[in-house]
């Protein structure tokens, strides 16, 4: 190829961190690539929180205009991050393979304990907050937005105990000594994505370009996975301001599903799992468990979500 692949990315060290990845895994295909770091309405609005500044797209929608303008090729994103639906006119091409899943508690003491009375977690996720009042109903939380060399300031100036974030990306920031605890995922189930590189394009780029790129970088069964727990976010019509979970797992037997909805309190809790034997069902099983889902209470929850936020 005659011109470089163009990546538009978050220009945070983590989004600048997993571009450079995928440039890597692109070069041994013989692609040639620039990355083209951008600043998104999330990283620009650091004083209000993302269920507050209407969190569908805020860490993608400038990417994805610069793919529509043919700016550049491909958009490298937080699989978590992308929105449940995304406009025709764009594909999510490729999924990485995906990192560990959990959620983590960082702390600088040593000795942190999570059950210890008026401690203060925190977090950016409506989904985590309702998760630690569910399980941790001793503990507060507290807003944390900001990247993750942000909050880990915030951190050393007092104003948390300790931070809850993803592991991968604090693995990925070589950040792993400030790890105490490691949230079980069948009861802090992350939210949908999470721990993968998704890579998005304009739909009409090349055919052959698309298929190259693709082999390139996908991993099929992360992809797979993530077929199931995105059919689930769309079918709850949710975003990452909405406290839902969903985590697909795929194995010899098939691929298996937990997915579910809890009130902003913690107190009101629906989840289901449910599995198949094929993957090309993967998309079927999120919308089922999605459906069980709504049917049990969880239309009940969101309603309540949304009249609480006006």
């Amino acid at each position: 190829m005659t011109f470089p692949i163009r990546l538009a990315t978050r220009a945070s060290r983590l989004a600048l961190w997993q571009t450079e990845h995928v440039a890597s895994l692109l070069h041994v295909a013989g692609f040639a690539t620039e990355i083209v770091p951008m600043q998104t309405t999330g990283d620009a609005v650091q004083d209000r929180s993302l269920a507050k500044i209407g969190s569908k797209g805020v860490f993608t929608e400038e990417l994805e205009a610069s793919l529509l303008r043919g700016e550049t090729h491909l958009a490298v994103h937080s699989a978590k991050d992308v929105q449940s639906s995304i406009p025709r006119e764009l594909e999510l091409l490729a999924f990485l393979e995906r990192e560990q899943v959990n959620d983590v508690v960082l702390s600088l003491d040593e000795h942190f304990s999570l059950t210890k009375p008026g401690i203060v977690l925190g977090t950016s996720s409506t989904r985590r907050k309702a998760q630690l009042r569910r399980f941790y109903p001793l503990a507060e939380t507290a807003e944390a937005r900001g990247n993750l060399q942000t909050r880990l300031r915030k951190l050393e100036e007092g104003q948390f105990d300790a931070l809850v974030l993803a592991y991968a990306g604090v693995h990925r920031m070589g950040y792993g000594q400030l790890v105490r605890h490691t949230l079980p995922a069948n009861q802090f189930v992350p939210a949908t994505g999470q721990g993968s590189i998704a890579i998005e394009c304009a739909a009409d780029l090349d055919d052959d370009l698309k298929a190259r790129l693709k082999a390139a970088l996908d991993h099929p069964a992360t992809h797979t996975c993530l077929l199931a727990e995105r059919a689930f976010l769309h079918t709850m019509e949710g975003g990452c301001s909405i406290p839902s979970f969903a985590l697909a797992t795929l194995d010899g037997h098939g691929l298996r599903l937990h997915g579910g909805l809890i009130s902003l309190s913690g107190e009101e809790y629906v989840e289901e799992i449910q599995a198949v034997e094929t993957v090309a069902e993967a998309h079927a099983l999120g919308v089922s468990v999605a459906d069980a889902v709504l049917a049990r209470g969880g239309r009940e929850i969101l309603a309540s979500i949304r009249e609480h936020r006006g």
